[in-house]
């Protein structure tokens, strides 16, 4: 079994900065695209930002130029480091990851539990 846990959230005023981990953990051969994506009361999950195995990156128009999405492979572990938070930032994120286990020749997709960011003065 595979499993996501996030960390890093929690309460930051606006303009301010917060850092996401993600660390993936247990019967991993191969991780390929991890991502993280956010969904805010009443909306729909959206997708944040997106890392491929061969290292390219995708961003929402909306966290263009103040999120960055990084990954440890060494660690298994993604990041998303976000700056100039605004209020509509606030949401639950969660992180994905397309994960070959151990003794599988099949990718499944899996995710965390999410963590709350909230951007509030």
């Amino acid at each position: 079994q595979v499993q996501l846990v996030e960390s890093g959230g929690g309460l930051v005023q606006p303009g301010g900065s917060l850092r996401l981990s993600c660390v993936v953990s247990g019967s991993i051969f191969r991780i390929y695209a991890m991502a993280w994506y956010r969904q805010a009361p009443g909306s729909d999950l959206d997708v944040v930002a997106l890392s491929r195995s061969d290292g390219s990156t995708n961003y929402a128009d909306s966290v263009k130029g103040r999120f960055a999405i990084s990954r440890d492979n060494a660690k298994n572990t993604l990041y998303l480091q976000m700056s100039s938070l605004k209020p509509e930032d606030t949401a639950t994120y969660y992180c994905n990851a397309e994960v070959q286990s151990t003794g599988s020749e099949s990718r499944y997709d899996f995710w965390g539990q999410g963590t709350q960011v909230t951007v509030s003065a």
